[in-house]
């Protein structure tokens, strides 16, 4: 179990991403649109880096759901390898069984 801390830090910049995705969508279009004056890009530029830091999308990190674990989380489930397991050893996923050979 990943301490509460890091899950709510991470809870956190999920709802910053989500409150500035227009603004900073917005600023980056100007900031990259070559038809705009370079002091109107450079000023663009400016505002986009007085934005918070969490607010952009690449500082979120995946963790699984259930645990908070950041490592080997499978997108499609949401949820950690070990969660996984665990789950399906309990048979709470349907279709998943143990294979043996």
């Amino acid at each position: 179990m990943a301490k509460k801390a890091m899950i709510e830090r991470e809870k956190k910049r999920q709802k910053l991403v989500a409150k500035y995705a227009a603004k900073r969508a917005a600023l980056k279009e100007i900031a990259n649109d070559d038809s705009k004056p370079m002091e109107e890009r450079f000023k663009a530029r400016l505002k986009l880096a007085e934005l918070p830091r969490n607010s952009s999308a690449t500082r979120l990190h995946n963790r699984c759901q259930l645990t908070g674990r950041p490592h080997a989380y499978y997108r499609k489930l949401k949820i950690s390898r070990i969660a996984l397991r665990d789950l399906g050893s309990a048979g709470q996923i349907p279709g998943l069984v143990k294979s043996s050979w």
